[in-house]
């Protein structure tokens, strides 16, 4: 009996054993990604067809309803699809919990947004194709990833997510006097609180940039016209 029982303890552990290999292989996370790309694109040729079916926030699917009213896809296209870069040039950092937000969002809605932009329907004509373009995507996107990890140092991070998540790393300070800017563009009651936001945060010994951005929001917010 307990010979049996310890070949089976061994079966166990071999079966268990190749699957975590199999897991942390290169193409397997490539498959993975393909999977999740080709499902949120047909998501959205659902979405474009019958108004169900996006896998993203309301507020991210606002950006993209919003081109198909006006025919301007600027924010879809400019946000998203840029999100999407910076988490590939993340490749050190990234596996594919890390990258299903930036999937979402990307693949989701920035591709799309640019190839409406474009006049381009042919991939979101039907689910078939649709599925098929996505995982397309995926193929792509999972193959940068795995090439910046293997050519990057480990612990190194690439500046693609310094620049979208600036708020608190080394990148993001250089944001901080293009954010006051754009606050003091928008109206001068965002712009003085960006200005006093950055001066408090500076003081404070953290980064300018989100002290920018909260300053402008909050003032901006108590005295919006």
């Amino acid at each position: 009996m307990d010979s049996e029982k310890n070949t089976e303890v061994a079966e166990k552990a071999s079966f268990m054993d190749k699957f975590n290999a199999f897991m942390m292989k290169d193409e397997t996370f490539i498959l993975l990604v393909m999977g999740a790309a080709a499902a949120i694109f047909a998501g959205t040729f659902m979405y474009l067809n019958f108004h169900t079916g996006a896998f993203n926030d309301v507020s991210i699917v606002a950006m993209l309803q919003g081109g198909l009213d006006t025919g301007d896809y600027t924010a879809a296209a400019g946000f998203a699809a840029g999100f999407l870069i910076a988490r590939i040039l993340e490749g050190p950092l990234v596996g594919l919990m890390d990258i299903g937000g930036s999937l979402q969002t990307g693949v989701g809605i920035g591709i799309p947004g640019l190839l409406l932009s474009m006049g381009i329907t042919f991939p979101l004509s039907n689910f078939f194709v649709a599925l098929c373009f996505g995982a397309l995507i995926g193929l792509v996107i999972g193959a940068i990833v795995i090439i910046i990890r293997k050519v990057v140092p480990d612990g190194v991070a690439v500046g693609g997510t310094d620049v979208m998540m600036g708020a608190g790393n080394a990148c993001g300070r250089y944001l901080a006097p293009l954010i006051v800017v754009a606050a003091c563009s928008y109206n001068v009651w965002a712009g003085i609180g960006a200005i006093i936001g950055s001066a408090i945060f500076y003081k404070w010994g953290k980064e300018m940039t989100g002290g920018a951005i909260l300053g402008a929001m909050i003032l901006g917010a108590i005295f919006i016209h």
